[in-house]
């Protein structure tokens, strides 16, 4: 095909270069122009060895995602890669970047592989709830042996090079320019008279495929994702690479994959995956809006929070002013981030170079002058409405004109704090969550005042600080944090009720959640959510019950982790979590003077009432227009609150269990709670009750 796959023929080698930006995935359009290509090869008179390399960024990056939803594809790759593997003439792989999945699979197919130092291969498909489709199951392990493969494919991390040919994945490290060390190493196979080696005809090595290698394989798929069984597919088609022959260990790969993309954990995943690249799409801001370059940032508040926003600006490779009121907070903050960098050095992940080329890009100041050649500045201090409004006013004087004016506040409005400026148009929430230099979401927060331009901007920003950006309207606690409040409500509400913490937050990390609501409260400090309760009073339902069990704890001074006690015990030096009857009898305590009736809880109760009020509120956000779309909510939650990505988010997993379960469930809980909590939104009970799909609804709209 013109203009995606070029061939030349240099010296008896015919290269085969494909240029299919943006990361050269194996489209439809890729494949149709790999035929031709191997058509035109085989016209050539002469021919004695074949490189098959990429142009631009990487070697192929992977399958193409989007035609999983439709007919399988399968025998299309099979028929493909088998074509390559059945060439005549050695075919030698050129890969470089990021090799995965289907991208690597098509360089299984080639007889030699060679790569630039810095290139990653590996399959992630597991991650997806699905396997690797296209030979990666039955040619992996037949070059590198059973168990490597089932620890590549189950763990889904990707290797490196230096793994790669340790493992005989790869076959040499490029030195210099890849092109010409792929065009040389395939005439020193010509020269040597190597001809094909085709990994088809290779067996899978008995010493390392024992049914114990396999038993472990299997345990470890069951342990490293509960309630998915992807993993433990894969271990299935790689055993029956050690059974079958490869054209019957193909077909049956085949029959695994498609079984594996009809599972609701590869419906969720990968509807996460489509909607994490729909949230940079912005509907409602002129097509052509363009945003500002940002090439230095301005940070208030050297705390926890603007610590780690600096070290994201940092990592950037934007120079970032940090500012605080005092040398002694100043000091504080910056070893902080010192701290952490120097940690990253010990774990290997960063070079000392880089610590001090990135600890060089933040500047520590007193002075807000300091922050007048910004181009966008954050405020990360307290919730604190009159601190925040101050520090507006500050910036407004200093700042220059068009710099991003952002808050990083949870709660508060962005719409009033911008009052305290002449410039609302620049001003925009920045929502970071902690650890703000690890955490991937980026919640968006404009005001009915903020501009295209600023909008745009911060969006376009979120790339370069490696965050996924969701674009919301100001409303009480956003998207994250408003649906959050329902949860955490119940559960508080359940150990009043008699549960233990243990048993609700065990029940949500058994159904998926990385970690339970209340030792989410015990690390973030019980006194936290207090002090946001006590603040935000009014905007809370009249009842004595509401967060008291926080509240009792915090009587005791009972504040997580950082107090050795709150809802759990903690040793020192040790952040695991251990009952304790101290707070479990302060619980029942406060249950008694607020005349609570207890209840056993099972974990089917635990998880409806935890899920279907934050569902609900999850409703409610998107009727009032608060997100552009429903899967924007979905985001928020995956990215930012530890809600399973293989149950595709709260919007997602309502669809999937059905919007009149749900209905129910609310209607259930409201008939025994009465309905101040329990009310159904208006949404979710006109959808339910219409059979219309969230996606219909949308599109109706």
């Amino acid at each position: 095909m013109a203009g995606l796959v070029d061939v030349k023929f240099e010296d008896g080698v015919a290269i085969l270069t494909v240029d299919a930006p943006p990361v050269n995935t194996i489209t439809a359009a890729v494949r149709s122009g790999l035929d031709h290509a191997l058509n035109d090869v085989a016209k050539l008179s002469g021919v004695k060895a074949v490189v098959l390399s990429c142009a631009g960024s990487t070697f192929f990056s992977g399958a193409d995602i989007g035609e999983f939803s439709g007919p399988p594809k399968e025998a299309e790759y099979r028929a493909l890669f088998n074509r390559i593997e059945g060439l005549n003439a050695p075919v030698v792989a050129a890969l470089f970047g990021t090799a995965l999945g289907g991208g690597f699979e098509i360089a299984l197919a080639c007889h030699y592989r060679i790569a630039a130092a810095k290139t990653r291969v590996g399959f992630p498909e597991v991650t997806l709830g699905i396997i690797p489709g296209a030979g990666g199951t039955q040619r992996l392990p037949r070059l590198i042996g059973a168990e490597k493969a089932l620890d590549m494919i189950i763990s889904a991390r990707p290797i490196d090079a230096k793994t790669a040919v340790a493992y005989g994945a790869i076959d040499r490290i490029a030195e210099g320019d890849l092109g010409a060390a792929a065009l040389a190493y395939a005439k020193e196979l010509v020269a040597a008279d190597a001809g094909p080696r085709r990994t088809c005809d290779m067996k899978v090595a008995t010493d390392m495929a024992t049914p114990e290698i396999f038993a472990r394989a299997d345990a470890t798929a069951k342990k490293l994702y509960p309630n998915r069984i992807a993993a433990q597919t894969a271990v299935k088609a790689i055993r029956a690479a050690t059974e079958m022959p490869i054209a019957e260990g193909l077909l049956y790969e085949e029959k695994l994959g498609n079984q594996s993309k009809a599972t609701p954990e590869s419906k969720g995943a990968i509807h996460v995956f489509f909607a994490e690249r729909e949230t940079r799409k912005i509907s409602d801001i002129p097509a052509d809006t363009k945003g500002r370059a940002i090439a230095r940032a301005g940070i208030v508040g050297a705390g926890t929070m603007g610590g780690g926003i600096a070290i994201c600006f940092a990592n950037a490779g934007i120079p970032v002013t940090v500012l605080d009121t005092t040398g002694e907070a100043l000091k504080r903050g910056l070893d902080v981030v010192d701290g952490t960098y120097a940690s990253m050095v010990k774990r290997g992940r960063l070079s000392e170079e880089d610590k001090a080329r990135r600890m060089g890009l933040i500047k520590g100041s007193l002075d807000y002058g300091d922050l007048g050649d910004a181009d966008v500045i954050i405020e990360a201090v307290f919730e604190n409405m009159e601190v925040k409004k101050k520090i507006f006013a500050a910036l407004d004087k200093v700042a220059k004109p068009g710099c991003v004016l952002a808050t990083n506040t949870s709660t508060l409005d962005v719409e009033e704090i911008g009052t305290a400026t002449s410039r609302p148009q620049d001003v925009i929430g920045l929502h970071f969550f902690s650890p703000a230099n690890v955490m991937p979401l980026l919640e968006i927060v404009r005001t009915t005042k903020t501009s295209a331009e600023t909008i745009k901007t911060s969006v376009d920003l979120a790339r370069p600080l490696k965050k996924t950006p969701v674009l919301v309207k100001v409303c009480y606690g956003f998207v994250g944090n408003r649906m959050m409040e329902p949860y955490g409500r119940e559960a508080e509400r359940m150990v009043l009720e008699g549960a233990t913490p243990r048993e609700v937050d065990s029940a949500m990390e058994k159904w998926g959640m990385a970690m339970g609501l209340l030792a989410v409260y015990d690390m973030a400090g019980v006194d936290i959510g207090i002090n946001v309760h006590k603040a935000n009073a009014d905007k809370y339902p009249v009842d004595p019950t509401y967060y008291q069990a926080e509240v009792a704890l915090g009587e005791k001074g009972r504040f997580g982790q950082k107090s050795g006690k709150g809802f759990y015990k903690y040793e020192k030096g040790d952040r695991n979590r251990y009952d304790d009857p101290e707070a479990i009898a302060l619980l029942r305590a406060r249950a008694s003077e607020l005349q609570v009736p207890q209840s056993a809880h099972d974990e089917d109760e635990i998880v409806e009432r935890c899920l279907y009020p934050l569902i609900n509120e999850g409703f409610r956000i998107l009727e009032e227009g608060v997100v552009l779309r429903a899967a924007d909510i979905d985001v928020v939650w995956t990215s930012g609150y530890g809600f399973p990505r293989y149950r595709g988010g709260p919007m997602h997993y309502a669809e999937a269990i059905g919007l009149k379960k749900v209905l129910a469930g609310m209607q259930k809980y409201r008939d025994r709670f009465g309905p101040m909590h329990w009310e159904p939104a208006n949404l979710l009970v006109e959808l339910a009750t219409s059979g219309t799909s969230v996606a219909e609804w949308e599109k109706a709209r």
